[in-house]
C-alpha cells in the first residue's frame, strides 16, 4: 500500500463538476492498492497516517500528527501510484491491485480509519475526479506499507 500524503490548507474532491468531498486544514492523501494488500497493511496505514507526525508545532518544529492539530484527513483512491516506472516509456500496472481487491482494501481502509479518527472524506473508487488543493509548504510525504 502506498500513500502520497500532501499537508494542506484545504482540500476538494468533484466529479462532473460537483464537490463530493471538501477538508480544511490536514492532509490530502492519495491512496494506492498494490497486490500483495490486505486488511491488516491496511490498518497499519490507518494508524501510521493518523499519528505520523509531519505538522509544525508551537515551537516551529515538525513534530505534530493530523491528529495532534485535529485537521482533516481527504481520502483519494489513485492507482497510477503503484505504477512501475523503471523502464520504457510507459508505466506498467502489475503490482497494482485488481479493481476487485482495490475497492475491497479501500473500502476496508475507509471503515477502520473512520473508526480511529472523526474527520475523514473521501474520494470516489474507480471515479474520474477532478482534486483541489492549497499544499501547505509545500509539503509532500510517501509512505508505504
Amino acid at each position: 500500500m502506498i500513500a502520497l500524503l500532501q499537508r494542506v490548507l484545504e482540500a476538494s474532491v468533484s466529479i462532473n463538476q460537483e464537490a463530493i468531498a471538501v477538508i480544511g486544514q490536514g492532509l490530502l492523501i492519495f491512496l494506492a492498492i498494490q497486490k500483495h494488500d490486505d486488511e491488516n497493511i491496511a490498518t497499519r496505514m490507518s494508524e501510521r497516517i493518523i499519528n505520523y507526525r509531519i505538522f509544525v508545532d508551537s515551537t516551529g518544529n515538525v513534530n505534530n500528527s493530523v491528529a495532534d492539530i485535529n485537521g482533516d484527513l481527504l481520502i483519494v483512491p489513485q492507482f497510477t501510484l503503484a505504477a512501475d516506472t523503471s523502464k520504457g516509456l510507459r508505466p506498467g500496472f502489475s503490482q497494482a491491485a485488481s479493481p476487485e481487491q482495490g475497492m475491497a482494501i479501500f473500502d476496508y481502509f475507509l471503515n477502520i480509519l473512520n473508526l480511529k479518527y472523526a474527520k475523514v472524506a473521501a474520494g470516489r473508487f474507480g471515479a474520474d475526479m477532478q482534486v483541489h488543493l492549497i499544499n501547505d509548504g509545500p509539503a509532500t510525504f510517501w509512505l508505504q506499507v
